[in-house]
């Protein structure tokens, strides 16, 4: 059977672009939730095409021939997500757009839901080539996972595969969930060479298939590890991303944003013990990148332990200079 091979989906200098517009992103969020239309934006911006929004029902990029369909996913907690290298996870749909029976047999049913599946990426195929006739489909998945608390991210694109039933066989999976709740039935597909799980297909609240997909190893060159917020760039030294406006601030204060004025500016301000709330900036703007000491990351970390970003601490940092100023 045919496995998805990885694609490169930026270039040396497209990558850069999305680091910084996702650092850029985090940076303004301040602990909102990072949602689909959060990466469409930075996809689309990094690689200068025109931003069709997210879809849950329709492919995400259709471009000069290329077609994605985006799928995100937050593994369980807070660990970095390049743990995650070289493992299998689970997406909790592909697609809704099927129909089965919960009685019927379990390979019956198997060949009847790859067959919708499969229509489903063909439909898809030729809605690109209907928009781009001169070019062959380039039909891709892309995959991004993240980190909770936004930290880290990891994307990679890997070719579009219609399965063929032939490859798998099926089995039924009955679901018995605790506090009276009735029972159902998931049908649980598996390749037929490896045994290992491709797909799971509910029965109840809407039938939906889950597929479940390899993430490469970090060696893979097509894989791309994004570290947006304390990022150590270098022994002992940490890259955040602030907004200009805070960048500003700073620089009203502390004069010159090198690691040592910053040092004395956190330590200070961790022996005065201040407090302050910070309110979120709405400006459209790119982030700054400035460098500090580890340890002023970790002092100002300690000091602002509910703050939800690295913007977020530098904010609470720029009201206590303000108040040592005042």
């Amino acid at each position: 059977m045919k496995h998805p091979k990885t694609l490169p989906a930026f270039t040396a200098r497209q990558k850069q672009k999305a680091y910084e517009l996702l650092a850029t992103k985090v940076a303004f969020m301040m602990g909102r939730k990072f949602e689909e239309g959060d990466w469409a934006q930075v996809y689309c911006a990094a690689k200068n095409i025109p931003l069709q929004g997210w879809s849950n029902l329709n492919i995400d990029i259709v471009h000069d021939g290329l077609g994605v369909e985006h799928k995100m996913l937050r593994p369980n907690g807070d660990k970095l997500v390049r743990e995650v290298f070289g493992s299998q996870l689970m997406h909790p749909s592909a697609t809704r757009s099927i129909r089965i029976d919960a009685s019927g047999k379990p390979n019956t049913e198997m060949r009847s839901v790859l067959g919708q599946y499969a229509e489903l990426l063909t439909q898809r195929r030729e809605l690109v080539k209907q928009e781009f006739p001169n070019c062959e489909p380039d039909m891709r998945t892309g995959w991004l996972l993240w980190q909770t608390n936004l930290h880290e991210f990891v994307y990679f694109e890997e070719e579009t595969v219609i399965p063929d039933p032939k490859d798998y066989v099926a089995e039924w999976h009955e679901n018995r969930p605790k506090g009276g709740r009735k029972p159902s039935r998931s049908l649980w597909i598996y390749e037929k060479e490896t045994r290992r799980k491709r797909y799971s297909v509910t029965t109840s609240a809407g039938a939906k298939v889950q597929p479940y997909f390899d993430v490469p190893p970090q060696s893979d060159p097509h894989v791309y590890l994004f570290r947006v917020q304390g990022e150590e760039y270098k022994t002992g030294f940490v890259r955040v991303w602030l907004p200009a406006i805070t960048v500003r601030e700073l620089r009203q204060y502390v004069g010159n944003l090198s690691e040592e004025s910053l040092r004395i500016a956190v330590e200070t301000m961790a022996n005065q013990a201040a407090t302050a709330d910070a309110t979120s900036n709405a400006f459209v703007e790119m982030a700054e990148p400035i460098s500090l000491l580890r340890e002023s990351y970790e002092l100002l970390g300690n000091c602002f332990p509910d703050a939800v970003s690295d913007a977020h601490r530098f904010q609470f940092l720029v009201e206590s200079l303000r108040g040592a100023k005042s």
